[in-house]
């Protein structure tokens, strides 16, 4: 394997003025695509063009070849910026893949030894990376006192020291480019993007939910397959390397998985979708990254109809600790779109930042219409849509494409003039969501849900009362 740059640092320069010249670029022929359309009598700023399309593609070209920061910042704006961005470039950065080749282990060796000290002499690194993506990559260790094989996920170096001047660069080019319009809105949406950005390279903050995560899932009544969260090496962890327990398993999206029996794929999808009903109405902590990485199967005797699976949860750099207020507001809305109780749903919807008090009634409307919309599958029975629903009367995640046409009613709601950008947290509820319902979706699951949403909701409004006497 060639020997690579030791670091990002070095590269912030050439990197940045890279993103510029290609930003210029696609300002440039964008005006010109623009005028021509006028000209042409297309209409203004439909920005759907050949051309259009041909122009995100290389600017996202752009941005894949300069890699680290760029590539993950890129990913944030195809999950974050949909309010902000036209449609041809969010398609355009949802092709940003986040493998990348990684590091030599030269060019690591000296980081990882001035981060670990005299700990770097207690293991024994495999030099080749097991994974790498844009901001760290991974290698297996083994701890010579014990002999574990531990994984240790290595921070690029120099990158907390790029990380917001490459943010900035993306932010001109975005403007220059004319992909975006400066104002109030954006910058809030900006600096929310960069406070996540930031968590995620927040090793010491990662390490800490890690090991809240592990208690807390530990505690849980796991009904349908266990949870398990790596085990932490607190030993080795530093401010830019993360040291847990190795686990194979495999992803959602092997065909191993897929063709295991459908009563094994129901459990693991229920023991999903129940996480995040303890996430919500118990722990105040959510994961908001939907990235199939994130989790791994233990399978069992693949042969079996049932088995003794468990799903392992990995990757906690993105999680969310919104306020109680926040967290009051969204179990609330939940609960009233259960059950279809739009006057609720809108005041939930009021609470969470996403309407005001003096928001016309399309306004209201269009939220609680996509709401609504979006927790279809946790509905009465009698309620489900019949046309997704099997034999037995079970849902049918994969074949209601529901992801599919929340997509198509979120990009309508949004070309009207009654549309305003949802809060930053509310958006990531949405990534979150979205990312569960595909990982159940893509298990072929088939099973109704609002039973297990039901239990959860009755037990918080015991809770409820209670605190209230």
């Amino acid at each position: 394997m060639p020997k690579k740059s030791g670091g990002l640092k070095d590269r912030a320069v050439p990197r940045s003025l890279a993103a510029s010249l290609a930003g210029i670029r696609a300002g440039g022929a964008l005006a010109v695509d623009s005028a021509f359309g006028r000209v042409t009598g297309r209409q203004s700023g439909s920005g759907d063009s050949s051309f259009a399309r041909r122009e995100a593609r290389r600017f996202v070209n752009e941005l894949g070849q300069l890699k680290g920061t760029y590539v993950k910042i890129g990913q944030m704006l195809a999950l974050f910026g949909e309010q902000f961005l036209p449609p041809v470039l969010v398609d355009a950065l949802h092709e940003l893949s986040d493998s990348t080749e990684p590091l030599h282990w030269d060019a690591l060796e000296s980081f990882a030894r001035s981060s670990l000290g005299e700990r770097y002499a207690e293991l024994e690194i495999d030099h080749d990376a097991v994974a790498a993506a844009s901001l760290a990559q991974v290698h297996l260790a083994k701890v010579k006192k014990t002999g574990d094989w531990i994984c240790l996920k290595i921070q690029y170096p120099g990158l907390a020291q790029v990380i917001d001047a490459d943010f900035d660069v993306v932010v001109r080019m975005l403007l220059v480019a004319r992909w975006v319009k400066a104002g109030r809105e954006l910058d809030d949406w900006l600096e929310s993007m960069r406070e996540h950005l930031h968590n995620e390279i927040d090793y010491r903050r990662e390490a800490r939910m890690t090991a809240r995560m592990a208690a807390l899932t530990a505690a849980a009544r796991a009904r349908y397959v266990p949870y398990h969260v790596p085990e932490l090496y607190p030993h080795f962890c530093t401010d830019s390397i993360l040291a847990m327990e190795y686990v194979e398993g495999y992803s959602v999206s092997d065909d191993i998985v897929s063709k295991l029996s459908l009563e094994r794929r129901n459990t693991m999808a229920q023991a999903m979708l129940e996480l995040f009903f303890y996430e919500v109405y118990d722990w105040g902590l959510l994961q908001t990254d939907p990235n199939y990485g994130n989790y791994l199967l233990r399978l069992d005797d693949r042969r079996r109809r049932t088995g003794a699976d468990e799903l392992v949860l990995l990757d906690f750099g993105s999680v969310l600790e919104p306020g109680e207020d926040f967290m009051q507001h969204l179990r609330s809305t939940i609960a009233a779109g259960m059950c279809g109780d739009e006057a609720q749903l809108v005041e939930g919807l009021i609470g969470l930042g996403c309407l005001t008090q003096d928001s016309s009634d399309e306004a209201r409307q269009l939220f609680a219409d996509f709401c609504l919309h979006l927790l279809e599958p946790l509905r009465a029975p009698q309620d489900l849509p019949a046309e997704y629903l099997n034999a037995q009367g079970q849902y049918c995640w994969s074949q209601s494409r529901l992801m599919r046409r929340a997509g198509k009613k979120a990009a309508t709601s949004a070309a009207t003039r009654h549309f305003s950008p949802p809060s930053r947290d509310f958006a990531l509820i949405a990534r979150k969501l979205s990312g569960l319902f595909n990982f159940i979706a893509l298990l072929d699951a088939q099973f109704n849900a609002h039973t297990m949403a039901q239990e959860h909701i009755t037990r918080w409004r015991q809770r409820q009362a209670r605190a209230t006497h």
